[in-house]
């Protein structure tokens, strides 16, 4: 394991120096409708809004201008679920470095096509993050590439660290920052430079409760391996790094974890809240935020690092409608009613009644549980809360028919 000291502060100042011209200074945006939800003075760093979508253009773009000459000709690889890939594609493109990126097969498509649009090659291979790294020093060895790790490399760290440095010129009255954890480079790089500046900072990670790696080694005393899948793909690591671990243990205050729910929504609130998209990593921070994870923030200048907004529509649709479903504002029955005409038109005059939009409606009669004159008509519905829902199902219970809501999945 590497030493708790193996990133300073002045390495993160160099980093900067170095990265200052080619990486977007985000804009750290307070929020007035989060801030009286959360009863905080909330600000989001805006890391969506770099070149190419995340926070990982700082520290590919710092290990890739400190190469000397015979690293520059030999190119760089790495592996990632999409987000340093597109990084560090971007910043050998800008320095004509040649770029190979290992991505799980399960890779987001706009973080494929993001990365190769970059001009790096692309080599799908495994199933996540820990498949990938291994094919990765596999072809690192066969091509002799410098190896530029996604999160546990000490320039890489010191490039990320940049973002704290921004954040106490853009704000120097915050209190305490919330950033994601996956391998924990941003937060390691972050806590560098906050506690070297101002020991009595708050620096909270927030992992998925599905893959809380970072969690877990930090409670054990050392590094564990905790495998597992989240929507919050792009902090989906199942190990921590030898480097950003001992520099987690020393400067960051906390870490808690969020659920899956609790991440959609917060990526509905972001959209609908400051019309910006992110990508379930993305909301992590804010999850942990809304949903009262992290103690003692009330009337506290809070800052949530927002880390990136790289995510396919497709699955963006479905973020949005889980947090729409944990919201209380779509909801689904499932009706058993007499196979005669009438059925149909019963059902739309009581979502009418109650202002409800009606997303999609159909009927089975044979894969069901109805009776042979009976049928099922499956309805989805947008409502204004949980509680317009509740009488919905009230009313179709009214009609005599047998009805089912179904929980949020």
């Amino acid at each position: 394991m590497s030493s708790p000291d193996s990133v300073t502060l002045d390495d993160v100042k160099a980093a900067r120096a170095a990265i200052k011209d080619l990486v977007v200074f985000t804009p750290c945006q307070p929020s007035v409708k989060l801030s009286a939800l959360t009863h905080t003075k909330l600000f989001l760093k805006m890391e969506n809004m770099q070149r190419t979508g995340a926070y990982k253009d700082r520290g590919a773009m710092n290990a890739v201008v400190s190469l000397d000459d015979k690293a520059r000709q030999a190119g760089v690889i790495a592996a990632s679920a999409g987000n340093h890939a597109q990084g560090l594609a971007y910043a050998a493109q800008c320095n004509n470095v040649k770029c190979t990126i290992v991505m799980p097969e399960t890779a987001p498509i706009a973080k494929v096509a993001g990365t190769e649009k970059y001009g790096a090659t692309v080599v799908l291979h495994g199933s996540g993050f820990d498949d990938a790294l291994a094919r990765a020093n596999e072809i690192q060895k066969e091509t002799g590439a410098t190896f530029v790790h996604a999160f546990d490399h000490p320039k890489v760290i010191a490039g990320q660290g940049v973002v704290a440095l921004e954040l106490l010129e853009q704000n120097p009255f915050l209190e305490v920052f919330v950033v994601p954890i996956g391998g924990g480079g941003l937060i390691a790089g972050m806590g560098v430079v906050l506690k070297s500046i101002n020991p009595s900072l708050r620096i909270v990670g927030v992992q998925s409760e599905k893959v809380p790696s970072m969690k877990v080694s930090i409670e054990k005393g050392e590094i564990t391996t905790v495998p597992g899948a989240t929507i919050a793909d792009g902090i989906a690591v199942a190990r921590p790094g030898s480097y950003t671990f001992p520099l987690i243990q020393k400067y960051v205050d906390e870490i808690v974890t969020v659920s899956e729910d609790e991440i959609a929504h917060a990526v509905l609130l972001l959209a609908e809240s400051e019309k910006t998209i992110v990508e379930g990593s993305g909301g992590a921070g804010l999850a942990a935020v809304v949903n009262g994870k992290i103690k003692g923030i009330e009337g506290k200048q809070v800052c949530v690092v927002l880390t990136g907004g790289n995510i396919d529509t497709s699955f963006l649709a479905k973020l949005l409608a889980q947090g729409m479903a944990k919201d209380g504002r779509l909801a689904k029955f499932s009706v058993i009613v007499p196979d005669r005409a009438g059925s149909f038109v019963d059902l739309s005059q009581i979502a009418a009644e109650h202002k409800a939009n009606v997303i999609d409606i159909h009927q089975s009669r044979t894969f069901t549980s109805a009776a042979h004159r009976d049928k099922e008509i499956e309805l989805l519905v947008e409502v204004r809360g949980p509680e317009v829902a509740a009488k919905m199902l009230e009313a179709i219970k009214a009609k005599g028919y047998e009805v089912t809501q179904h929980a949020a999945a």
